[in-house]
């Protein structure tokens, strides 16, 4: 029986150095004996290891510290500009592009509009957008948030048409993409993204295990379980808006990936439709549901304020419905809510719907509403991409020998 392998010197300053930076990260610029105490590391050892990732490039001086009479102490941060990443979140309407530093502070952004009538190269319009945000240096990772799915047997993209995504239904994306823009690429589900943004620092920090619910113009929802993303077999896991659902035409009738399920019933559009039947108007699904919970909540009783509160209600009864099936076989702790429907509903809607959902189910999940500001996808995109290029960068500190 073989016992445990010991640790090289080599191995034990790369983990020193991944402690050291790591702390560096999290805490932001500290002084050798801060790092020392947080590392567990000796004055001498502390020293040598700044030194080495000051060679290394990743970390620089960042001043002076004064302390007591007479004692200064210098401070060290992590070099921005030891690596930069990309983020793309890629819309039929257009393509939003962000840049971080490895410190993961946003160092440029740009939009690009998708025409009316799409032209041009694929590669070309990434790259575009990547060169509007202006990076300060040379991009070691790009990931891109789609609003469908890589086939992990093929590499092609599913859950998607050549109408939804044009110039995407290619073989080999990935490689392609990555060739094309000379940085290696990932490409995910976009709502993969924003539960991984939610988990980071979200409405899900510190839950390993919880569903999130995107509901927009489409359906969509991500699976997390043990603190990973469940993709699925085909890479379709969370494509929540085709299932079959009571009420709504199944794809025997209405076609594969037509208006069906899920969608039809709880979709923007369908949302909207319903809301209009109970005299509650809005230019589009979001203002709506705005202003059927403002009308909800007058105090003042009337057949208007009723509509309102029964449309929500209807609304929630949808939702619920679909979640009840994902509940029923993840049996999740939390399911995060987002998305222009219910972050439009706010807290009203949420109460709703948890109300509804624990009368259909035996578990009894938390159900939250997103907490992550801005663009949810790019955030994502951001903390993979990040993840990523960190560990490449932050395990390369010592030398193969």
């Amino acid at each position: 029986m073989s016992g445990p392998v010991p640790g090289t010197p080599s191995l034990l300053r790369a983990i020193n150095d991944r402690a050291a930076l790591q702390a560096l990260l999290e805490r932001g610029p500290l002084t050798r004996p801060e790092i020392g105490t947080l590392t567990g590391l000796s004055k001498p050892t502390a020293s040598q290891l700044l030194s080495r990732l000051q060679e290394a490039g990743l970390v620089v001086l960042d001043g002076i510290r004064e302390g007591l009479p007479g004692r200064t102490a210098e401070v060290y941060r992590i070099n921005p500009a030891a690596a930069y990443v990309g983020a793309l979140d890629v819309t039929p309407a257009r393509i939003e592009a962000r840049i971080a530093d490895i410190a993961g502070t946003t160092v440029g952004s740009y939009t690009l509009p998708t025409p009316r009538r799409p032209g041009g190269e694929l590669v070309s319009r990434l790259r575009a957008a990547l060169d509007g945000a202006g990076s300060p240096g040379p991009l070691r990772r790009v990931v891109i948030g789609v609003q469908a799915a890589i086939d992990p047997s093929t590499g092609r993209l599913g859950y998607a048409t050549a109408k939804d995504m044009p110039g995407w239904q290619i073989g080999d994306l990935v490689p392609t993409l990555a060739e094309g823009l000379g940085v290696p690429v990932s490409v995910e589900n976009n709502v993969n993204l924003v539960a991984l943004a939610e988990m980071a620092h979200g409405a899900a920090r510190g839950d390993s295990d919880f569903v999130l619910l995107w509901a927009d113009e489409g359906i969509g929802s991500a699976i997390v379980l043990g603190g990973r993303m469940h993709r699925g077999a085909t890479g379709g896991a969370g494509e929540v808006g085709y299932m079959p659902t009571p009420g709504a035409p199944t794809a025997r009738e209405a076609g594969r990936y037509a208006n069906h399920g899920y969608q039809a019933l709880t979709g923007g559009p369908a949302v909207l439709k319903l809301l209009r039947s109970y005299g509650v108007r809005g230019t589009d699904f979001r203002q709506a549901i705005a202003n059927a919970v403002r009308a909800a909540d007058d105090h003042q009783s009337g057949q208007k304020a009723d509509d309102a509160r029964a449309g929500l209600r209807d609304i929630a009864a949808r939702l619920a419905v679909g979640l009840a099936a994902i509940t029923s076989v993840i049996d999740p702790g939390l399911i995060v809510l987002t998305g222009g429907v219910v972050l439009s509903g706010g807290e009203p809607l949420r109460e709703l719907v948890e109300h509804e959902l624990h009368a259909l189910t035996i578990p009894r999940p938390r159900l939250r509403l997103s907490s992550v500001e801005g663009n949810p996808v790019l955030a994502g995109a951001l903390d993979l991409a990040l993840d990523l290029v960190r560990d490449e960068v932050f395990g390369s500190t010592v030398p193969t020998p």
